[in-house]
């Protein structure tokens, strides 16, 4: 679905006085905040497919088509919004997602998204001049809240996320992810691998909100990443029997609740030892009963580490001592491996141009160098990085809180964002 309005770009094509006076990053910050958010959290409830996700993206189509650019929707629902010839090839895109996990916070992937309108506003102030095409995106579930699959729209497109799989994918209703799509509109039957729109990306640049405290430590508004560490979610199922909770004696009971208790403790543990991380954040009970004693106790863990090795470590143990307990038990456990992403290392060469443009348009003349920080946090950035030269830009967060309502960003932070995004934009698109 495209829309008429920029044209093509070629050498010399400039953005000045081409269109009305936009909103603000401030304003189009206001116009977004509402939408999805939970009166009683506080927090924003953004899930893919749903009424407060179908907001989010008219949202993304208005900001759009204000600025006269070309808009469309991708076989798997990532929206593009372009200047210059999408065909033209070597584009340089940037973006992020808008919907959230539970309650989660205001920041994570709606700044990226807010920022590159913004910046691409403050390139039109500067009158750049464009010699490549340029494209900002909404990645469709980046999060993965409703389906339980993060990143599924970039998955999908980069071939990640196989057809059949994404088929069958549930959310907590049993609707299915094709369900939901073609409730919302969208043709599910198209969804795949775009290789084709893939080809065209000459480098993708990501701003986001850090999930830590490495800026604030360090005293900057802005970093670059450098990797991201290999991540995977696990779904441990703990089959027992269900029974009554005031009849059934201890020595009786074969309680799947004690065996998931244990397994959480030993994640802690295992983390600890091999210095990674591993948490249990999600957990369904049935039949989910005050008075009854559970049939079935489902977990999923979620565990990062800066290296492979570490991460196998955690994992490895976890499984080892569920295994361990759900035997002295009479338990039965299933372990599932629901998504896996190795380690993403940014392409050096586009990160070292990024630093060296930023370096050069600094707070001042001293060849002051910018922060390069890793990441446990993962991205539609680093799902692309197999098929396109990737990068990310990070902007300070006080407290290093993310995924919560409390998940914050200074303004005179996020407005230096949209600045460091208009510098990397115009250093790797323009003249």
């Amino acid at each position: 679905m495209s829309m008429p309005g920029a044209g093509s770009v070629g050498p010399g094509s400039a953005l000045r006085d081409e269109l009305p006076p936009q909103p603000s990053f401030q304003s189009m910050w206001r116009d977004l905040a509402p939408i999805g958010r939970h009166a009683g959290s506080g927090g924003y409830r953004r899930y893919a497919w749903t009424g407060a996700d179908a907001e989010c993206r008219a949202w993304f189509r208005g900001q759009a088509e204000s600025r006269g650019l070309d808009y469309e929707v991708d076989r798997n629902g990532n929206q593009w919004a372009w200047y210059g010839d999408p065909l033209a090839g070597d584009a340089v895109v940037t973006g992020s997602h808008l919907d959230s996990v539970p309650d989660g916070g205001a920041f994570d992937g709606p700044l990226g998204v807010v920022s590159s309108f913004a910046a691409f506003d403050e390139l039109r102030r500067r009158g750049a001049q464009f010699i490549k095409p340029v494209a900002i995106t909404n990645f469709g579930d980046e999060e993965g809240a409703r389906f339980g699959l993060a990143c599924a729209g970039s998955r999908l497109a980069a071939g990640q996320l196989t057809v059949d799989k994404a088929q069958l994918l549930r959310d907590g209703d049993g609707v299915t992810l094709p369900q939901a799509m073609e409730a919302a509109g969208y043709d599910p039957d198209a969804i795949g691998p775009d290789p084709e729109r893939l080809a065209r990306i000459g480098a993708f640049v990501e701003l986001h909100v850090e999930q830590g405290r490495a800026l604030d430590l360090s005293g900057d508004p802005v970093g670059v990443a450098s990797a991201i560490w290999p991540h995977g979610r696990w779904r441990f199922d703990f089959r027992g029997e269900a029974n009554h909770a005031g009849t059934t004696r201890l020595v009786d009971r074969r309680d799947p609740m004690l065996t998931f208790a244990e397994t959480v403790l030993a994640a802690r543990r295992e983390a600890e030892l091999a210095g990674g991380l591993a948490t249990f954040g999600k957990i369904t009970v049935e039949p989910n009963g005050v008075n009854a004693i559970p049939s079935l106790v489902r977990g999923w863990l979620d565990s990062r580490a800066a290296d492979q090795a570490t991460l196998d470590a955690v994992v490895g143990g976890v499984e080892r001592a569920a295994r361990e307990h759900a035997g002295r038990a009479g338990i039965d456990l299933d372990v599932v491996r629901e998504s896996f992403t190795p380690v993403v290392e940014f392409q050096h060469a586009l990160r070292d141009e990024i630093c060296r443009v930023l370096g050069k348009h600094g707070p001042d003349d001293t060849g002051r160098t910018v922060p390069v920080l890793g990441t446990g946090a993962g991205h539609d950035a680093g799902i692309l990085s197999a098929s396109v030269p990737t990068a990310m830009l990070f902007v300070r967060n006080p407290t290093g809180i993310s995924h919560s309502p409390a998940e914050h960003a200074a303004e005179d932070d996020c407005v230096a964002g949209v600045i460091a995004l208009a510098d990397v934009l115009e250093g790797l698109a323009c003249s």
